[in-house]
């Protein structure tokens, strides 16, 4: 206390300050040999470090700290978005950002964060998601991408690149983003703008755009059917004979395959003959061979059997062409004990393999018609050769195609004559040879493109 009025002293930090109730004196300074504030007015920095400086800049940052309710990430940017497709290169943003929920796709909705922006407020993010774009490397995915309301701009935090393996050189007011540490793969190069921030343009990939549906190829199929005429596998489909067979579209350009193993003289004029009205009574029969290369197993021929009520085919693998009349005695018992019907006519060519003595002999002992093709006519014996042909085209198209050697000509020929049996023909009307014989619909979903890849599985006990 004074007499001249009342003097209170108030001391606040490091500054002592005297007020009188008729006028204010002189501010005494009570921290003798520091430094004083030009700014605040406060003793202990100066103004290059005063907390309380209303002009200093901040960088563009994001940092994380530790908030009771999660994650807290800073981010700051000084300039307003002008294109939604421009991302700023942040090399302080702890995450990457962008407040476009359109531009993301497989946006988790659980990410409990918070993002404090430019005006000091904080943000809840709603999600994280995954940014498609297009490049000329192909398409990318950018993914841990933060969706905060309300952001002005879009960042991509250099961090998260590194920890994704990419390089990020920054120099020559440009900033240049390798795949690897090579430094050869250029991914982009961001020009530094007029604020000295560094916009990165990114075609983003729209919803519709990602939305993926499953498309039949016609062209596989085609390969799975043993490249099969198209208008055969239309018919297939159209007719329901065989089932799990999808609507296909027609192919635009030939096959190459089929261009080179389908070549082929001009065919025979066409006649009316006679069809059977029964299964097994007539059968036409023919021997190929020999072949280039032997099989593995040593076979040189194959022989086939086409039953002419249904056009089903057996096929036989020889050794010898000697070894046709024990093949036939074989396919005789075995096919007329299964199906229930006696064969009755057999015709083929006049090989030797057909007209040796037991077999003519035996033929007669069981009452078999034979039907022998006059020499140089093989167009009387045109159901089984131009079957074999057949075979033989669509084995050498799935060779072709995979570069298969020839060793392996019996498997390419059993496929052949698989898949024909389940296949579209001219000869029977509405079904396939499989279903005229066996009377049920084959199944073909299992098929695969003959010597494609694939990875054998051992079960151990």
């Amino acid at each position: 206390m004074a007499q001249a009025g009342i003097i209170v002293l108030e001391e606040i930090g490091t500054i002592a300050s005297i007020h009188r109730t008729s006028k204010v004196v002189a501010v005494k300074e009570v921290h003798e040999g520091k430094p004083r504030c030009g700014k605040c007015n406060r003793f202990g920095h100066t103004a290059k470090d005063c907390e309380g400086h209303s002009h200093k800049q901040v960088a563009n940052y994001a940092k994380e700290e530790e908030v009771t309710i999660g994650t807290m990430f800073y981010a700051c940017h000084s300039t307003s978005l002008q294109d939604k497709n421009v991302w700023f290169v942040d090399s302080a943003c702890s995450n990457r950002m962008t407040s476009q929920e359109s531009v993301l796709i497989n946006i988790d909705i659980t990410v409990t964060c918070k993002v404090k922006i430019g005006t000091g407020d904080l943000v809840q993010a709603t999600g994280k998601g995954t940014l498609v774009v297009e490049t000329q490397h192909g398409r990318r995915y950018i993914h841990e991408v933060l969706l905060v309301p309300g952001l002005d701009e879009n960042l991509l935090s250099v961090g998260q690149m590194m920890e994704h393996g990419y390089y990020v050189l920054f120099g020559g007011n440009m900033a240049v983003i390798f795949d690897d540490g090579s430094l050869n793969n250029v991914v982009a190069k961001v020009v530094m703008g007029g604020n000295r921030c560094f916009p990165l343009s990114l075609e983003s990939m729209t919803p519709a755009a990602r939305k993926a549906s499953v498309i039949e190829d016609s062209s596989i199929w085609h390969r799975r059917l043993g490249h099969l005429n198209f208008v055969s596998i239309k018919k297939m489909q159209q007719m329901e004979m065989v089932t799990r067979l999808p609507v296909l579209t027609e192919m635009k350009d030939a096959c190459e395959s089929c261009v080179s193993g389908k070549h082929h003289r001009e065919k025979f004029d066409k006649e009316k003959a006679w069809r059977a009205s029964c299964p097994l009574e007539l059968v036409h029969t023919k021997l190929c061979g020999p072949m280039r290369n032997k099989s593995i197993g040593g076979n040189m021929y194959f022989i086939t059997f086409i039953d002419d009520f249904s056009r089903m085919c057996w096929l036989y693998f020889l050794r010898n062409k000697y070894d046709t009349f024990n093949v036939f005695k074989k396919f005789k018992a075995f096919l007329e004990l299964q199906s229930g019907f006696s064969l009755k006519k057999l015709r083929s060519d006049r090989g030797g393999e057909y007209t040796s003595h037991e077999f003519q002999d035996f033929c007669a002992s069981i009452g078999m018609e034979r039907q022998l093709t006059i020499a140089y006519s093989p167009k009387q014996n045109g159901v089984a050769e131009r079957r074999n042909r057949t075979i033989c085209e669509m084995a050498r198209s799935m060779m072709t195609e995979k570069g298969i050697p020839m060793i392996f000509w019996v498997e390419a020929v059993s496929t052949a004559v698989y898949l024909q049996n389940r296949c579209f023909t001219t000869s029977v009307s509405s079904k396939t040879p499989f279903e005229a014989f066996i009377g049920r619909k084959p199944r073909i979903k299992h098929l695969q493109v003959f010597g494609c890849i694939f990875t054998l599985m051992f079960h151990h006990p």
